[in-house]
């Protein structure tokens, strides 16, 4: 079982890990972006601006599916920077496993400031829980223990917060285009109606975040898994990265498409 540092600030519970690879994720998109687009050019492009037209027109071409080229324009940017950073997040968990091996120390309150951090839950009942089973890992006898692995590079795509943020920011921003269209458009189509209420803020807000979640979480364990078994998961492990590495690409696809499709349901002429 992997652990990761967390604290707790104004009743609220933030993973470390998590925060340090959504810096990471946002700061390689911020370089890749500004390195593509440094020596723009009329004539012939180069390789980076290349790259990052095919990228721009792979956008287009999904958002043209569901809407007109005129309001496809204006949300290519916001496709290019979803599916840049959910690919990026997806991948950086395969790159490399970061991960610490912590047994019983003997300076009793850097132990227990250790303890804290991996063991905050939210609830009383949850962290002390969680605490029995670390005591038990941090004092095992067991020469084959790892005893307390704390887990610190991950895909930030691989965190439930973190796809459910980018799930609550395009849902929301999909509403607001649709109240700045036509208020009594978008009330009669979406509150209207119990079976609109439903796909709009329950179905949809939990659909969209879970997928790329589970899909993601899943196969990070799995890796943990195979690279737990040394030499005996080498193959395996081998072929299940490449696989994850097309499952990554595939999710930010699916995100990004489902994001233009919520989008033009609000921004088409359907109310």
């Amino acid at each position: 079982m992997h652990y990761t540092l967390r604290f707790e600030w104004m009743g609220m519970v933030f993973d470390i890990p998590t925060l340090i690879m959504m810096v990471v994720t946002t700061l390689i998109v911020i370089w890749l972006i500004l390195r593509l687009t440094r020596n723009l050019q009329s004539g012939v492009p180069g390789k980076g601006q290349n790259f990052l037209e095919w990228i721009v027109d792979f956008v287009r071409g999904i958002a043209g599916q569901f809407m007109d080229t005129k309001t496809a324009f204006r949300f290519i940017g916001l496709g290019v920077a979803l599916i840049l950073y959910i690919l990026i997040g997806n991948w950086l968990g395969l790159a490399t496993n970061v991960m610490t091996a912590h047994h019983n120390t003997a300076d009793q309150q850097a132990s227990e400031s250790f303890i804290k951090l991996i063991t905050i839950s939210g609830t009383e009942e949850a962290e002390l829980a969680k605490r029995e089973i670390v005591m038990e890992e941090l004092t095992s006898q067991d020469p084959n223990s790892h005893g307390v692995v704390v887990a610190w590079w991950k895909s930030p795509t691989a965190a439930p917060s973190v796809t459910f943020a980018l799930a609550f920011v395009v849902l929301l921003y999909s509403h607001i285009i649709g109240i700045q269209k036509s208020f009594g458009g978008w009330a009669k189509h979406t509150l209207l109606n119990p079976l609109h209420i439903l796909e709009e803020f329950v179905i949809k807000p939990l659909t969209l975040p879970l997928r790329l979640f589970g899909n993601i979480f899943a196969g990070e364990i799995l890796i943990a898994f195979l690279l737990s078994l040394g030499v005996l998961g080498s193959i395996p492990l081998f072929v299940w990265l490449g696989y994850s590495v097309f499952v990554g690409a595939v999710q930010a696809y699916i995100f990004t498409t489902l994001t233009m499709v919520y989008i033009s349901q609000q921004a088409n002429d359907q109310h």
